[in-house]
């Protein structure tokens, strides 16, 4: 498959293993090369999440997180629109990587880098599909400190067997190697003050989903 030219619109898709969309996110492509495909989106870039999910991050409420897992175990649920809201996202992410390496900006700058453990990239003509596997890893702008972040989360879609064991084997693997990356400052940390003085091309419309885009 061709790589996307910079500028274009992509759609990354959370896909479940039953083949069911779980969630969609239009994005603008930075750069896509051998080593990382690097996508971007501002306020206002139209996104699908679960009815559930969308309502938790509406009213942050952390039950209706859980309860969105329990629907994913049970294939029950349906896909609300969503817009992308009050952060600028940089994701870099490396085709055959179990997670993606994000940036968040506000308007005072960059905010904080954010791993999401994540399956490897799979191209679709419109964008890329991956699953997102609840744990994260937050660190500080500066590359000095970081938390693991959503590690109930993840317990509860292990117990809930949304997370396999050779998947979590794969997300055990991928902490110790990002972790090293980010000691020896590899990767995007290679290049953190070029990332952290990145900003949305003003000139780029927000990224729109496909109209056929299909729910399942």
């Amino acid at each position: 498959m061709e790589s996307f030219e910079a500028g274009e619109r992509v759609v990354r898709r959370d896909v479940h293993r039953s083949g069911r969309v779980w969630s969609e996110q239009a994005l603008r492509v930075i750069g896509d090369t051998t080593d990382a495909l690097v996508t971007a989106c501002a306020p206002g870039a139209q996104a699908r999440w679960p009815a559930l999910y969308a309502k938790a991050r509406a009213h942050g409420d952390r039950s209706a997180r859980t309860e969105a897992f329990d629907a994913m175990a049970t294939g029950d649920w349906e896909l609300a629109p969503g817009v992308w809201q009050k952060t600028e996202l940089l994701l870099w992410k490396p085709p055959t990587a179990w997670f993606s390496i994000n940036a968040f900006y506000t308007t005072a700058g960059l905010r904080n880098w954010y791993v999401n453990f994540e399956h490897p990239t799979r191209r679709t003509d419109d964008g890329f599909d991956t699953f997102d596997l609840t744990v994260d890893l937050v660190i500080d702008p500066g590359l000095t400190s970081w938390q693991w972040k959503d590690e109930d989360e993840y317990a509860h879609v292990r117990r809930l067997g949304i997370v396999s064991d050779t998947e979590h084997q794969a997300v055990e693997l991928a902490r110790a190697q990002v972790l090293a990356m980010l000691e020896d400052r590899a990767g995007p940390f290679a290049d953190a003050d070029r990332w952290a003085a990145w900003r949305w091309n003003p000139g780029w419309p927000r990224p729109h989903l496909p109209q056929c885009s299909p729910a399942h």
